[in-house]
């Protein structure tokens, strides 16, 4: 089927771009593995502007809903492929499905940062965790540990706190980094927080005999020392997901994300980027940027196809017969 535009992600950028797509009448359709991106995954959000305070799901499901009364249509699916056909892209989806679009809006999200140690992949959701929203409840009553020093990993612990019993967050810096009501709301915790300072995680140490985690070490300033938890969850920020745009020849910045000018626009004709795919406002990565950036995509590939949007794609032309 022939879209207007593809959007591929579903996290606040993706549906950002959906809503100002769908006000400006283009046929829409937005294709994502994950609905609603990291922001799903959130705890309370309380910096939206216009809301007071919402979980983060419930953002996404109002953008979602937002979006859908707009007309566009929006189904879960992992795309595997694109590919530029002359004036404008296939789609295609790990279930087999394909899709064509004129331009296209690449709002990928990020991808959470591993430590890269032994045992970490085998660990993996067996005493090592990525999402503290979606697993902290796992460990009521028990004792976890938090690697990271910024406004993420101390959020993460405030949302533990709900949980555990005891919570280490262990971070290489000398101090932490964190927005000032998040920070204060940690120390709320009391005694629950332990904060070990100057500290890297060097080994995760699997259960004997049975699934999990049995202790981790901690490296710090060359002292081995052990520290035994539950569970493990890492929150050092997040790489970019650009396979897919480095496959069109899409061009990355200096630090791997996806090059966008003012305009959300890449350097290959009709194929823009929006969210914390693209580095637009630096480390500076929210939900309002990354709804920002999605509203700046729609509108340059409304322009677009006000260019280019009568031109035919090869796929869809009708061949020449020649009589004789």
């Amino acid at each position: 089927m022939l879209y207007d535009l593809i959007i591929i992600g579903t996290g606040a950028a993706g549906l950002a771009s959906a809503v100002y797509a769908g006000r400006y009448k283009i046929k829409t359709l937005v294709v994502g593995k994950e609905f609603g991106g990291e922001t799903s995954t959130a705890w309370t959000i309380w910096n939206y502007p216009g809301i007071k305070e919402i979980d983060g799901f419930e953002l996404m499901t109002k953008m979602k809903e937002q979006a859908q009364s707009h007309g566009a249509e929006i189904i879960e699916g992992n795309v595997v492929k694109v590919q530029k056909m002359g004036h404008c892209f296939s789609v295609f989806t790990e279930d087999g499905k394909e899709f064509q679009s004129k331009v296209l809006i690449l709002a990928l999200g990020t991808e959470r940062r591993k430590l890269g140690l032994p045992n970490e992949k085998d660990l993996t959701s067996k005493g090592v965790h990525y999402c503290i929203t979606c697993d902290g409840p796992l460990y009521s009553g028990r004792t976890i540990a938090v690697v990271g020093g910024g406004d993420a990993s101390v959020k993460g612990v405030n949302l533990a706190g709900q949980y555990a019993q005891k919570i280490y967050l262990i971070t290489r810096e000398k101090e932490l980094h964190a927005e000032p009501v998040n920070y204060e709301l940690m120390q709320k915790l009391g005694n629950k927080v332990e904060v070990i300072y100057d500290t890297v995680v060097s080994e995760m140490v699997p259960k004997q005999g049975a699934p999990g985690l049995e202790k981790i070490l901690l490296n710090t300033g060359g002292k081995i020392g052990e520290l035994k938890v539950d569970g493990l969850f890492v929150e050092i920020g997040a790489l970019p997901n650009v396979e897919l745009a480095k496959s069109l020849g899409v061009e990355l910045d200096e630090k791997g994300y996806i090059k966008v000018d003012n305009m959300m626009q890449t350097n290959i004709d009709g194929v823009f980027a929006a969210g914390d795919t693209t580095n637009h406002f630096g480390a500076f990565k929210q939900d309002i940027t990354a709804a920002a950036t999605g509203a700046v995509a729609a509108t340059s590939a409304f322009r677009d196809l006000g260019l280019h949007g009568g031109e035919v794609c090869e796929v869809h032309a009708k061949p020449v017969v020649k009589n004789g």
